[in-house]
């Protein structure tokens, strides 16, 4: 008979995401897998598979949970305008700066793997469709609210979004000063998403 886990799943992955996204996947060692989930190697392997697995589950957690806070943050904001101009300027939300610099697991990961490894390409198209298709249920409301262009297509107004936000991402893990950020994403909003 099996023991049971001693362990709760959520905090290892969570302690190992963290790791992943702080030093990235090809700097990752196992002994650092080890090390910030408290576990061995084959209690880490028995429940997780191999570093490769163990990454993938880490990133899908990481962007279902991104995209549950998305839509709570879309659909809960009064105005669908102001949803979307915060979804734009998420990269610059923190004034110190520290949280441009570390960017975002998923971005991260689509520049570090996304063309050598077809299972991070495929996690990152789900995510960016998904966000995507979120976004544009915001520029729909958008819409019926008078504040985005009837004529506008939602999801490439949508994709428009995402691109301009991502491109926020790179230039912030760059260590762009953070007040060049915040006036780059402001001027991004005034050109995407301008005043009715």
């Amino acid at each position: 008979m099996a023991r049971p886990r001693q362990f709760d799943e959520d905090e290892v992955l969570r302690a190992v995401r963290d790791q992943f996204w702080d030093a990235g996947y090809a700097a990752t060692s196992l002994e650092d897998l080890m090390r910030v989930s408290g576990l061995g190697k084959g209690s880490l392997y028995a429940a997780f598979g191999d570093k490769h697995q163990l990454f993938l589950r880490a990133l899908r957690s990481y962007n279902d949970t991104s995209c549950g806070y998305l839509r709570e943050m879309l659909t809960s904001t009064p105005r669908a305008l102001d949803a979307l101009r915060a979804f734009l300027a998420a990269p610059v939300s923190d004034p110190g700066g520290a949280a441009a610099r570390r960017g975002c697991l998923m971005a991260n990961s689509t520049y570090e793997l996304a063309t050598a490894d077809p299972d991070v390409l495929a996690e990152a198209r789900r995510t960016y469709e998904r966000t995507s298709a979120l976004v544009a249920e915001c520029v729909v409301r958008a819409q019926h609210e008078g504040d985005v262009p009837a004529d506008a297509d939602p999801i490439e107004t949508a994709r428009a979004l995402l691109a301009a936000q991502q491109g926020l991402v790179f230039m912030g893990r760059t260590g762009l000063d953070i007040d060049k950020l915040t006036v780059t994403a402001r001027t991004l909003a005034a050109q995407l998403l301008p005043d009715a």
